[in-house]
């Protein structure tokens, strides 16, 4: 298989001439192997391995408190315009027995935001991982970021923040769960 990071820097190389650019002047000589480093960096989410990544760092832990890790940074880009969006993710959860390594959900975190993305889908997708790679009996994620597809094109609007979150298990089902984990991120009303 050819090495994506090579096809990349080809492919920005012709990019650069359909805009109208010079690729062999000075400041740019060097952009289209950047652009692939940062590519192949900014989309290492598809190449990286679940189980891998927990490497067995989850836990017992005779505990059915809520465990809450927030404003873990979030950064992507939007499979729409391939433009960043960036952000804090806020995730709780109510163990059975099994709890993560801490590090490992800000890890799950940039596995799934290193893809092409929706917001929404990111939020579902560490959600989701959550509560099946630990049984627990609940979960909830949100997601605050802002999109520069919406700030530097488009409509514009340099002070939108897009709010995304999922709830699954006794997170949906019960509103004292969820308000429970609104209040302990400080997104209580917001």
């Amino acid at each position: 298989m050819e090495n994506n990071a090579d096809k990349i820097e080809r492919l920005v190389g012709e990019l650069l001439l359909a805009i109208g650019e010079d690729p062999q002047r000075e400041g740019l000589l060097k952009t289209p192997a950047r652009v692939a480093a940062s590519m192949v960096f900014l989309t290492s989410g598809y190449r990286t391995d679940l189980a891998k990544l927990i490497n067995g760092a989850v836990f017992t832990q005779n505990t059915n408190s809520m465990v809450i890790v927030k404003n873990i940074e979030v950064y992507s880009l939007c499979e729409h315009h391939m433009l960043p969006f960036f952000g804090r993710c806020h995730i709780g959860y109510i163990p059975t027995g099994k709890v993560f390594g801490v590090s490992k959900l800000a890890r799950l975190v940039d596995m799934y935001a290193r893809r092409l993305q929706l917001q929404e889908r990111l939020t579902e997708q560490i959600s989701q991982t959550v509560m099946d790679t630990i049984g627990a009996t609940g979960v909830g994620v949100m997601i605050e970021a802002r999109h520069l597809c919406m700030m530097m094109r488009g409509v514009e609007k340099q002070n939108s923040v897009m709010v995304t979150s999922s709830v699954v298990g006794s997170f949906r089902d019960s509103a004292a769960t969820r308000e429970e984990f609104l209040a302990l991120i400080g997104n209580r009303g917001n």
